[in-house]
């Protein structure tokens, strides 16, 4: 699927000031204004709160760990990492990667609340019960418990009472549930069918005076709808609200401290992935309409910044791996397994040991972070001295295409690169298989001491790699190779960098590490 968003005209783009590289998109321009999307990158399902002045951002992240993003604003623009809220996934062997992993499955379509001076996320991961996940503070430490059936979706809402209730439909169905929860929120006290939206999920619930407002996402047309009524229980009333062609299909609202509304809408945007957008809300005979009163209904390619004077801020990218543990930028494909990497056995690399796997689909310890629109390049310095035959070590990209440049041995023992690129494809037996799409003969090189980069233009959904063996001049490897984002194939996620190390044998050598520079320079 792919949204044409033609009302997100291209804007102009603000350098980051951040040391080392300049992002591939700023938001923030610097003259009062922003540029949608805040984050030009894959951050699906969006739930948006507000805590006092700080606002709270909580993403999808399928099987991807640690999972559960949690990204922090004072203004809704300027974003940067707050958390995860899932260290590794529990319940299903198919999170180690096992009888065929979770890729496009996992958690997906959290919903993120505060109340009483406690932060409350609800996810329902595919194939197993809801689960709300509960922490003071928003780094943690998160606990967790289950409850007794999957609501599809979770919409969490607390009524001005503090009684907790979870709203919740499915696009195969479209009926909206409404369940009641105990006021410790671990069992389910009452359901009752409250509405019914053709096609409708992605259920969030929000109050405003008298009214309550449910949000919800028509997949099916790639549509908003909002309904309001006067009593949880009903009639509601409902409108259709924008769409992809105007700025989106899946969100809701949050409050401005100064008792205003901004909404924010996530929108397909091709290989990418869905990136979200935020929009000025004003109110019309107690519906909310996304835009301002002079171009209504559609989310504006540009706006004044809903709160003035704060500075530019984006989520870390680039990694020098000095610190102990790693950045919040970085998830590993699946539960990584805990031997095969280090960040202290060479300090201030990242130590990769070859992973078991016969390609990087099924090789545990894949790591990876968001490829940035409009373009994006990653440049990974790393010594490959102790690759050791039959290894596959590398950086490439990951998701719907995935490889990228790969290091091993030849039978004589020397090093080689060899560029290689899959696409995950769904078989007529509606079995996932991979196909090799681009690859390039082996070159064999004298250094041990390799520059590797990715470049991924998301203007025509192509990538390429090349390599340097004195981290200036570079040489192309293989021909330029297709991105894309495809639900129903893939990560269910926009393309991702990616650093592999892996050996079909199960045990092999390994690969240091020693930075990672993401940029927005040099486009081709």
């Amino acid at each position: 699927m792919r949204g044409t968003g033609a009302c997100l005209v291209a804007a102009t783009l603000i350098a980051s000031p951040s040391i080392g590289a300049v992002q591939a998109w700023q938001s923030d321009r610097g003259d009062g204004t922003f540029a949608n999307p805040p984050l030009n990158a894959d951050y699906p399902d969006p739930d948006i709160i507000r805590v006092g002045d700080v606002f709270y951002f909580i993403t999808s992240t399928f099987a991807d760990v640690p999972g559960l993003t949690i990204l922090t604003s004072r203004d809704l623009v300027n974003w940067r990492f707050a958390s995860h809220v899932v260290d590794t996934l529990s319940g299903r062997p198919e999170y180690d990667l096992q009888a065929g992993g979770s890729y496009r499955r996992g958690i997906f379509a959290p919903s993120l609340r505060h109340h009483d001076g406690m932060f409350y996320v609800a996810v329902t991961p595919v194939g197993e019960p809801t689960r709300i996940y509960r922490a003071r503070d928003v780094r943690g430490p998160w606990t967790m418990n289950r409850l007794s059936e999957a609501a599809f979706d979770p919409g969490l809402f607390f009524d001005n009472d503090g009684s907790a209730y979870i709203a919740t439909a499915s696009s195969s169905d479209g009926t909206e549930t409404l369940l009641s929860l105990d006021p410790t929120l671990r069992r389910i006290t009452a359901r009752r069918v409250i509405h019914y939206t053709k096609g409708a999920e992605g259920s969030k619930l929000v109050r405003r005076g008298k009214y309550y407002y449910l949000f919800n996402a028509i997949p099916r047309r790639l549509g908003l709808t909002v309904s309001r009524a006067t009593a949880l229980a009903g009639p509601w009333e409902t409108r259709n609200q924008i769409d992809d062609t105007s700025g989106g299909h899946q969100g809701a609202i949050v409050d401005l401290a100064d008792g205003s509304d901004y909404g924010f809408v996530m929108i397909d945007a091709g290989a990418i992935g869905r990136t979200t957008n935020i929009s000025p809300i004003h109110w019309r005979d107690g519906w909310p309409i996304w835009g301002t009163p002079e171009a209504p209904n559609r989310v504006p390619a540009t706006a004044r910044k809903p709160i003035q004077g704060m500075p530019v801020e984006t989520p870390a990218a680039s990694d020098d791996f000095a610190q102990t543990r790693l950045g919040l930028q970085w998830q590993w494909n699946h539960n990584p397994l805990p031997d095969r990497w280090s960040l202290t056995a060479r300090p201030g690399f990242l130590r990769m040991n070859a992973a078991p796997g016969s390609s990087i689909w099924t090789a545990r310890n894949t790591l990876l972070q968001k490829g940035q629109a409009p373009w994006s390049r990653a440049t990974v310095r790393l010594d490959a001295s102790h690759v050791a035959r039959g290894d596959q070590c590398g950086a490439g990209v990951f998701g719907k295409y995935s490889g990228g440049i790969a290091l091993g041995r030849d039978a004589q023992g020397h090093l080689t690169l060899s560029m290689r690129i899959i696409e995950d494809v769904a078989s007529p037996a509606k079995t996932t298989i991979q196909r090799i799409v681009r690859e390039s003969p082996a070159v064999t090189v004298r250094s041990t001491q390799l520059t590797l980069r990715t470049e991924m233009d998301f203007g025509d959904d192509t990538g390429a790699v090349a390599y340097s063996t004195d981290g200036t001049t570079f040489t192309p490897l293989g021909p330029r190779f297709p991105l894309a984002f495809d639900w129903q194939t893939g990560t269910f996620q926009g393309q991702q960098f990616s650093l592999f190390c892996y050996n079909p044998a199960g045990r092999g050598g390994y690969l240091d590490i020693d930075s990672v520079t993401l940029d927005g320079r040099g486009k081709r």
